[in-house]
């Protein structure tokens, strides 16, 4: 709860500390006096949007603090967030503070350390519920009627599975409507694809084939060229014409003087070995020549059956893309295509199947739901006017109305009688809820946009939070004017 609430340069107050105790608190005092700037000042400690008009006049800035006890409930649904942020509750307590200037800064402060603006926003909803003069128009809104039974039976979980569910069999009922969309689309595609698939595969491509092929392309174009240079080398080495002597010969020679002069000289040693190296080197030159000559091939077929594979590949890229793993990518891709074609009805059985097992839990939970809701609204009718009654409104009958509408096409539910009926649902169940109103013995209830007047809706709202407070988790409930009208 809301124990010490701190204002400093708000509005109209320059400071005021204001101390809360357990239970009923009431401010009063004549209209202008300032009670609507103290919720205003609530609701931006939590997390509210900030006006640079709230800052008192002459003042530099704005300041809101409050100490809050915290119990089990907050206690759990707070410490998470504020772990986030690298806070955490100290002793159940916690101190919230919110600064705002004229140059636009707004500081958030959580037990001293700095926090973003949504962390109020987040942990404010566990901490104060605020119903402002107009707040009762909610409960006119057919719409919030169901949220209303749902919190005061504490059913929000069990809602929240049907919830749940209905998202699944929309995203499994949106898979099946794009796979079935997409197979008879690629159906019509089938042969292109197949054609297309089968003429790269049968060309085995491998990947940097094509550069590979030109440079035996340009070795097999000039092999003639080849040949003729390394018959040269080889026989300026050997001399294998007979025309004279050969460099190894003559390499030779030189090795056997530099071996004699060794002999008489033990410094030209290294130049002896010198020479010696040069003969091996030569003569290992001579062999490489001759390996590579015999290698060589000067065959014209074999130049064709390369200029033919380029040409293919060529071709291939010209149609699939700019390089082969394009081309082998492609393949893959139809590869894939044909395979989903092909499993698709095996998909669509298993979505088919786990959409109809989807239905049958939620019918199940939509059943428990709706009992749940029966019993509740009874509970809650005859609270409110338990209320009602002390609230000089004893004549008003209360009911909260909980229907289904049957459709052939809608969800499967049980029967508490054993029978089952077809009802469409959506996200929050079977149910439609709806608060109605008697205004006296003997008149039909009517909803409640149409019965209550001003007054009647300030204590009916007043009526209800008061039996929803039981339920409620928020520690704090600020009611502005709840009175109006009455």
């Amino acid at each position: 709860m809301l124990q010490v609430l701190t204002i400093t340069d708000f509005a109209l107050i320059d400071y005021l500390e204001l101390s809360l105790e357990p239970g009923f608190n009431v401010l009063t005092g004549e209209t202008g006096a300032g009670k609507s700037i103290i919720v205003d000042a609530i609701g931006l400690l939590l997390g509210e949007r900030a006006e640079e008009e709230s800052i008192r006049a002459e003042a530099q800035g704005a300041k809101v603090e409050g100490l809050f006890l915290l119990g089990a409930a907050a206690t759990a649904a707070i410490a998470p967030i504020l772990e986030g942020v690298g806070t955490s509750i100290d002793n159940g307590e916690i101190v919230v503070v919110r600064e705002i200037n004229h140059h636009g800064r707004n500081i958030c402060r959580v037990n001293g350390s700095v926090v973003p603006l949504k962390v109020l926003s987040g942990i404010g909803e566990f901490l104060v519920d605020i119903h402002g003069q107009s707040q009762h128009l909610s409960l006119l809104k057919v719409r919030e009627h169901l949220q209303v039974l749902d919190r005061y039976a504490g059913l929000e979980e069990l809602r929240g599975k049907i919830t749940e569910g209905v998202r699944k069999i929309t995203r499994a009922r949106g898979k099946l409507a794009v796979l079935q969309n997409d197979t008879q689309k690629l159906a019509l595609q089938v042969d292109l694809l197949q054609y297309q698939y089968q003429e790269i595969i049968s060309v085995k491509l491998q990947p940097g084939e094509d550069e590979t092929l030109k440079a035996d392309q340009h070795l097999a174009a000039n092999s003639e060229r080849l040949q003729f240079q390394l018959d040269g080398a080889y026989r300026a080495l050997y001399d294998t014409d007979g025309s004279g002597v050969s460099a190894i010969d003559q390499l030779g020679v030189v090795a056997d003087n530099t071996a004699n002069l060794a002999e008489l000289d033990l410094s030209l040693t290294d130049i002896k070995d010198v020479a010696e190296s040069l003969v091996i080197q030569a003569q290992e030159l001579a062999h490489a020549l001759q390996s590579y000559r015999d290698k060589v091939d000067r065959n014209p077929q074999r130049l064709q059956d390369i200029e033919e594979r380029l040409e293919a590949i060529r071709q291939l890229k010209r149609k699939y893309g700019g390089t082969i793993d394009d081309v082998l990518a492609y393949a893959a891709d139809a590869a894939a295509q044909l395979e989903g074609i092909t499993n698709s009805d095996q998909q669509a059985e298993a979505l088919e199947t786990e959409i109809a097992l989807l239905l049958t839990n939620i019918g199940a939970l939509s059943g428990q739901l709706s009992v749940g809701r029966n019993k509740a609204a009874c509970q809650l009718a005859e609270a409110v006017e338990t209320e009602l009654a002390e609230l000089a409104m004893e004549a008003t009958t209360f009911k909260v109305g909980v229907s289904q509408v049957t459709s052939e096409d809608g969800l499967s539910v049980a029967r508490e009688d054993g029978s089952v009926a077809q009802y469409s649902f959506d996200a929050t169940g079977i149910d439609h809820v709806e608060l109605l109103l008697s205004p006296g013995p003997g008149e039909p209830f009517h909803s409640l946009a149409a019965t209550v007047s001003g007054g009647e809706a300030s204590r009916l709202m007043l009526a209800i939070k008061g039996v929803l407070a039981a339920a409620d988790q928020t520690p704090t409930l600020v009611f502005d004017e709840v009175d109006a009208g009455i």
